[in-house]
């Protein structure tokens, strides 16, 4: 069921090379998910609609809040499975020298941030739904 619905976004996409190549905190979350190709097409399914629907909702501004606070644990278990973290060699290519800051941290607390401020719900859609409950 999972194999075939995210398999129209990018067919060749799966979160196999990231997730074998975990040695954070979540490596053994991630070698669970590996060991079965069930669960791997599960994951890769509910990575890619995940993102599809994080990334709508900060778009358009709906439902921001919460759109943010998944924004931020999906990045922070993408952070906590391959950290930069010095003694870890990676063979996955990066785009400088880390030391414990990288992008997707700075991503996760970005968002973080978002969710304490109320941008989405001055100019997103939100503001709209917010709009419509103050009339009835």
């Amino acid at each position: 069921m999972y194999e075939g619905i995210h398999k129209l976004i990018h067919p060749e996409w799966t979160s196999l090379a990231f997730l074998s190549q975990s040695q954070g905190i979540l490596s053994g979350f991630a070698d669970w998910i590996v060991s079965s190709e069930g669960i791997l097409n599960m994951v890769d399914f509910l990575n890619t609609w995940g993102l599809i629907a994080i990334g709508l909702g900060l778009i358009l501004g709906l439902f921001t809040r919460i759109a943010a606070i998944a924004g931020t644990v999906l990045l922070m278990l993408y952070y906590l499975m391959n950290p930069p973290w010095i003694g870890l060699e990676t063979s996955a290519a990066m785009e400088g020298n880390y030391l414990v800051v990288n992008k997707t941290l700075i991503e996760a607390v970005t968002l973080l941030l978002l969710t304490a401020f109320p941008a989405a719900r001055a100019w997103g859609l939100d503001s709209m739904l917010k709009f419509n409950r103050k009339k009835s």
